[in-house]
């Protein structure tokens, strides 16, 4: 079984140097063998957070920022280092420690994220410091980019074009794949969920915590996952909300990601169709046949974008797909539609389309400095490179070729809507180095602590199964919150699921594994 690409040049060198890799990943040591042998992370490990007042005009005044300096190759930690920005709010009361979040994504900005949305996390300082961070690749950390092309060319009719002429389109998808490696610098060999859960833990140690306690959404259960998996002795309390999968192919998350937010369109047009100012009238049904037409006929006629360029179809579906992970911003995705439907304004679509995947809070800058540092497609950039190193599969362009009819019958009918963008999502991997097997192959029966799982039942991105299979997979230790509620993710929406993991992080009071929170209890 391969290696994680960061351990693959240690485990070539014999067999004592394979055990301690093999210590390292598994039993969480921290800097280096009692033997001195492998890669001193001393200098790493040895450092502290030095806090200041963040900058920017609207940035909030009691969020103090830092960064945390980490190899950019653990195997070979001289060769390069990479600053992570952090940032945090102050325990209020008596001190335990901290509690570090991450928003999910992959590609969200943390420190963007708790700039923006950190009162939504304001009871947890009664005895931590609520701290976040911006991963390897994201945000203010050595960001990646493909480039000035990406943002439409990633929502383009990647599919239709393999369709059409299949070799043209894969010299296109390594093409992009190209400049992504050009434009993104030394870090992108080195991104990927395993070297960001031991960025996690030098984190933790420069902390100053002994044990990591952690809240991670939808994409951020995968992170707390791994990092249980590589250091379950300094696993302290980790909570998972809106839990991904560790063992789905990339294709199978695409088919399950469709039909979660075509459901959870049909929710949003049934709700709109109540109200007399919809835009696709009263009728459900035909509403939904109408959102379809919308999409094709933009698709075919693209108009012109408030950034520039051609707003199409399929720029719309991801809009779409962004607003319906939170019942809060139907309304404003109402109005979007009818300004788009009838003046032909893009601009409230396009606030959405500037999104990613799986954020269980919106994108935005909080109010920080530095944003004209960070690439417009900085998200969907490192979105697409976190999800390609951490999948192992990578087949062929004739596999692809010969594959690819059925898989887009597969994905219509999983979602007429969203089945041709999440297709187009799975075949941009292609041209990108094999991903690690390190998730699928290792991370199980965690001997951690016991760790709480929140899973959503009319969650649209994370689909309730995941939680049952990533509980399962990860044995003992995993205790599953079944919130039988809607939207993406449970902290956010649902009062109870938030005392429950409130209470958790806080005291260590965990719910009966299988135990629930009701529906009626979202709007608490």
């Amino acid at each position: 079984m391969p290696a994680p690409r960061s351990t693959r040049t240690a485990l070539r060198r014999g067999p004592l140097i394979t055990a301690l890799a093999l210590t390292l990943l598994g039993a969480g040591q921290p800097a280096t063998a009692a033997n001195g042998s492998g890669p001193d992370l001393s200098r790493f490990y040895g450092q502290r957070v030095k806090w200041s007042v963040c900058e920017g005009a609207q940035a909030p005044k009691d969020l103090q920022c830092g960064k945390v300096t980490v190899p950019v190759d653990y195997a070979r930690p001289r060769a390069g280092s990479l600053d992570l920005a952090v940032a945090r709010y102050r325990a209020t009361g008596d001190r335990r420690g901290s509690v570090v979040l991450n928003f999910g994504g992959p590609g969200g900005s943390g420190v963007a994220g708790l700039a923006a949305d950190g009162k939504d996390f304001m009871d947890l300082t009664d005895g931590y410091d609520v701290v976040s961070f911006d991963p390897r690749g994201v945000g203010r950390s050595s960001p990646v980019s493909c480039g000035d092309g990406f943002l439409s060319a990633e929502a383009s009719g990647a599919a239709d074009d393999a369709l059409r002429d299949p070799r043209a389109a894969m010299r296109e998808l390594r093409r992009t794949a190209d400049e992504c490696a050009k434009h993104s610098g030394p870090v992108l060999p080195h991104i990927g969920t395993v070297n960001v859960a031991r960025d996690l833990d030098v984190i933790r140690a420069a902390l100053g915590d002994d044990k990591l306690n952690y809240l991670g959404f939808s994409y951020g259960s995968r992170l707390g996952a791994v990092y249980a998996a590589q250091f379950p002795r300094r696993a302290g309390r980790l909570a998972l909300d809106g839990v991904d999968t560790l063992t789905e192919p990339l294709t199978e998350q695409g088919v399950a990601g469709a039909e979660g937010q075509h459901k959870a369109l049909k929710d949003f047009v049934d709700w709109c169709a109540r109200d007399i100012a919809c835009p696709f009238g009263q009728d459900p049904r035909r509403g939904r046949e109408e959102v379809l037409r919308l999409v094709r006929s933009m698709d075919e006629d693209p108009v012109p974008g408030v950034f520039g360029g051609m707003f199409t179809g399929q720029d719309l579906v991801g809009a779409i797909g962004q607003a319906l992970y939170s019942k809060d911003l139907w309304p404003s995705l109402q109005r979007a539609l009818a300004q788009l439907v009838e003046d032909g304004d893009t601009r409230g679509v396009e606030a959405f389309a500037s999104g990613g995947f799986a954020f269980p809070l919106r994108q935005r800058t909080g109010g920080l400095a530095d944003e004209e540092d960070i690439p417009m497609d900085n998200l969907p950039a490192a979105l697409m490179a976190v999800n390609c190193a951490d999948d192992p599969d990578r087949p062929t362009a004739e596999r692809i070729t010969r594959d690819l009819h059925r898989l887009r019958a597969k994905y219509e009918q999983a979602s007429p809507v969203f089945g041709r963008y999440r297709l187009a999502q799975v075949l941009m991997c292609y041209g990108r180095p094999k991903g690690t097997d390190y998730i699928r192959e290792r991370v199980k029966d965690v001997d951690a602590p016991k760790m709480l799982l929140v899973g959503t039942r009319g969650d649209p991105a994370t689909p309730y199964r995941w939680t049952e299979q990533t509980a399962k997979r990860l044995g003992p230790s995993a205790v599953v919150l079944d919130n039988r509620g809607q939207g993406h993710t449970g902290y956010g929406s649902s009062a109870c699921v938030h005392r429950k993991v409130d209470d958790f992080l806080l005291y260590g009071s965990l719910p009966a594994d299988g135990s629930s929170c009701g529906a009626e209890e979202a709007g608490e």
